[in-house]
């Protein structure tokens, strides 16, 4: 997990759009100004939609570029852990500001970091609560998402983008390689050649560029992106919680195993289904519907 602000200041171009914060509109009028909660200094969070059951986290260091420095990281696990354990919530989205989503981890604080001091303090732990979020997250791209920004994002279930969003994995300027997941997601993502290429020259990746790798699902005008982030999250919101983490799950699992064990696992999970409520709720509520369809085309 790297990249620097200092690097990523002298490789910005001029039309890198102004940090912002998020305005209301009258056809985006749920989406609320950002509250800062008492406890944050680096993040700031929010519960938006027109149901309140989408957690919105910002990474908020704007003049690092929201580089991962260990305080960020922590606040953002712990409020992915918050949102996680309310039952109000159905989804999370995470963004950044215009400018930069995040522009890698915090070099500064990296620097004096010795192969001893590393390993004893762990620090990629605190990754550990937005591994085991059974809730979706979303991550909402719009500037840079550079190493430890890039991977943030893969780390998340989905991926949205602002059409001036940049991807990279530039560590390799400064000696290292990507820390956690540049390696191993991205080429389940985008392929060993390209995935190989993005690594080894450092090079930036643009947002329509990373839709047709499939690392992104869809690509947004930048001031429209959150609206399209929040209506997904909306969306998957009106799905069982328990379905969703189910197949959240087994999606999951086709990365960590082979194919026969992961149709094996996707099969328990699928007969575990008809032991729930919600399973029996939405095929009898299809059925019903189906038949009064039938019944008003006769």
């Amino acid at each position: 997990m790297a990249s620097i602000a200092a690097i990523t200041r002298a490789l910005l171009t001029k039309n890198v759009i102004n940090t912002g914060r998020i305005a209301t509109s009258s056809n985006t009028s749920f989406i609320k100004f950002y509250s800062t909660a008492p406890e944050y200094e680096n993040i700031k969070i929010d519960i938006v939609g027109a149901k309140k059951n989408v957690g919105l986290i910002q990474l908020n260091r704007p003049k690092a570029l929201n580089a991962l420095c260990n305080a960020l990281f922590k606040e953002l696990g712990k409020a992915v852990k918050n949102f996680n354990a309310d039952d109000k919530i159905a989804a999370i989205i995470i963004t950044g500001n215009k400018k930069a989503f995040a522009a890698g981890g915090d070099i500064k604080e990296m620097q004096n970091n010795t192969y001893s001091s590393i390993t004893k303090a762990n620090v990629l732990q605190v990754w550990d609560n937005l591994l085991n979020c059974g809730k979706p997250i979303i991550a909402a791209v719009n500037g840079f998402a550079l190493g430890g920004g890039c991977e943030l994002a893969m780390l998340c279930d989905i991926i949205y983008a602002g059409e001036k969003a940049k991807f990279g994995q530039p560590e390799i300027n400064i000696g290292t390689i990507p820390g956690n997941g540049g390696t191993q997601r991205l080429p389940r993502y985008v392929g060993k050649s390209k995935a190989m290429e993005i690594v080894l020259t450092g090079n930036f990746i643009d947002a329509h560029e990373a839709e047709k790798m499939g690392l992104v699902s869809r690509v947004f005008p930048v001031e429209k992106l959150l609206e399209e982030t929040i209506k997904l999250a909306e969306r998957i919101g009106t799905q069982s919680p328990l379905i969703v983490k189910m197949a959240k799950q087994s999606v999951n699992q086709a990365y960590e195993t082979t194919l026969k064990s992961g149709l094996q696992y996707e099969k328990s999970i699928f007969y575990g289904t008809f032991a729930t409520e919600d399973r029996k709720e939405g095929m009898t509520a299809f059925v019903e519907k189906r038949a009064q369809e039938t019944f008003k085309n006769n």
